[in-house]
């Protein structure tokens, strides 16, 4: 029997459990069967984590059971649990993940869905790139942000399009270890519409990190401004781009914690 929560932000949805409750367990294999819409509980993501005196530490994992290195929403998720019945308006915790420590702080409470913003560092390796997808030249602006991310600027693209130019980029050669991919539109300085096809699981409603890198290009590319707000399907979060890091601005909410238990490789 493994206990768990689950949290989501703009419909980005994760499980979350413990390390202590795992012990012995093979943790792809989990993500997969506990990820799963139909067999399983549902999410987008699985989170291990063990609580330190700062906050927690975490490992990610996508619905398809590949390790991911940190998802903005994933950690918004994971303060939200451990603040849970913590009534201070600023209170703040880090969480240590493979792409670094993210200090989240609680920036507001609104029911159920309080506020954090979170320092979600720097990009790096910035650059504009043509990759060749099934014959067709695509413009893209490719980085990392503390995971793999390729964001195609201009006019969003229809069902067709998305789906396809979404499972192609994800793995294409260019990047080794699949990325993310953000179609994203600059519709005012402060205002940029995004749809995501996040690797490992394909289409979602909201991403934190893709947020802050599709915030990236617009600014470096798209004459977006350095604070803006990022429009997914979930709904718009705020990315603000400082000298010292990219701040990503939203909520998280617990939807509950329950028990599951499937006979599970070891």
């Amino acid at each position: 029997m493994i206990r768990f929560a689950k949290a989501h932000a703009y419909g980005n949805d994760f499980l979350y459990v413990d390390r202590g409750d795992i012990k012995g367990l093979a943790l792809p294999a989990l993500a997969r069967e506990m990820c799963e819409r139909h067999t399983g509980i549902g999410a987008d993501g699985l989170i291990i984590y063990g609580r330190t005196a700062a906050g927690a530490t975490m490992e990610l994992f996508n619905a398809d059971g590949g390790r991911a290195e940190v998802s903005g929403n994933g950690v918004r998720g994971l303060a939200a649990l451990l603040l849970l019945g913590d009534d201070r308006t600023d209170a703040a915790v880090t969480i240590t993940t493979d792409a670094g420590p993210k200090r989240v702080t609680r920036a507001g409470a609104a029911g159920s869905r309080p506020t954090f913003r979170t320092a979600m560092g720097l990009p790096a390796d910035v650059k504009q790139v043509t990759l060749d997808a099934a014959g067709e030249p695509v413009n893209a602006v490719v980085m990392n942000f503390g995971n793999p991310q390729c964001i195609i600027l201009g006019p969003q693209p229809d069902d067709e399009r998305f789906n396809r130019l979404g499972a192609i980029l994800e793995k294409h050669s260019f990047f080794p270890d699949a990325t993310n991919v953000e179609f994203a539109t600059v519709e005012a300085p402060d205002a940029i519409r995004i749809r995501i096809w996040e690797r490992g699981v394909g289409p979602t409603q909201s991403s934190g990190t893709g947020s802050c890198a599709s915030f990236v290009a617009a600014v470096q590319f798209g004459g977006a401004a350095r604070d803006a707000m990022v429009i997914a399907p979930g709904g718009p979060q705020r990315v603000e781009w400082r000298d010292d890091s990219v701040y990503l601005t939203g909520w998280a909410e617990v939807l509950g914690e329950g028990e599951w238990f499937r006979e599970l490789p070891r």
